[in-house]
């Protein structure tokens, strides 16, 4: 008779969107299907589920993350932020409002996570995160300027089947105060 087998399910609490919640989920369950399986929170898009569209993105301790290729198990104890704790009640993020203003979407599909990339991409690149587009990337030279060129960059891991590439660009741009930047 040989070793008991390993459990497969673990007893974990996830913090999402300011609140906890305990579940049982098998090891091999992602964040993405916890999140709208088991927590209902169907904003979080399911697209290619092998990160590479960014329709599943959420924030991760404020950074982004495809929550497709994220363990539900590895995120305990992370504050995990989706499209719906963005808004401060009835008053939508300064990003959701923006893709509402300028129409960055069509079909919508990809929008929670391009609006959860949006706001990550704002505190990097206020942060002075350089991206693969920055012209120069030595510290002392600062934080390069939001262009249009940056955004796209940085953005480039959350696709459009619709093609709003430019409605999104200008509601990041609005969103972060650098539309003329972007123009």
């Amino acid at each position: 008779m040989g070793p008991a087998p390993a459990p497969t399910h673990s007893a974990i609490t996830l913090q999402v969107n300011g609140e906890k919640y305990t579940l049982s989920v098998d090891h091999r369950t992602t964040l993405l299907d916890a999140l709208r399986e088991r927590l209902d929170l169907t904003g979080t898009k399911k697209g290619c589920d092998q990160g590479q569209c960014g329709a599943c993105t959420v924030l991760l301790d404020g950074r982004r993350a495809v929550s497709c290729l994220q363990l539900a198990v590895a995120a305990e104890g992370r504050e995990i932020t989706t499209i719906e704790g963005l808004a401060d009640g009835e008053r939508l993020h300064p990003v959701q409002q923006a893709f509402l203003d300028l129409d960055g979407y069509q079909c919508g599909y990809c929008t929670p996570g391009q609006i959860c990339s949006a706001v990550a991409v704002i505190e990097e690149h206020a942060a002075g995160w350089p991206s693969a587009a920055t012209d120069d990337v030595r510290p002392e030279a600062g934080p390069p300027e939001l262009t249009a060129e940056e955004i796209r960059e940085r953005m480039s891991g959350n696709l459009c089947r619709c093609g709003a590439y430019v409605s999104i660009v200008q509601a990041v741009a609005r969103a972060a105060g650098a539309e003329e930047a972007a123009v």
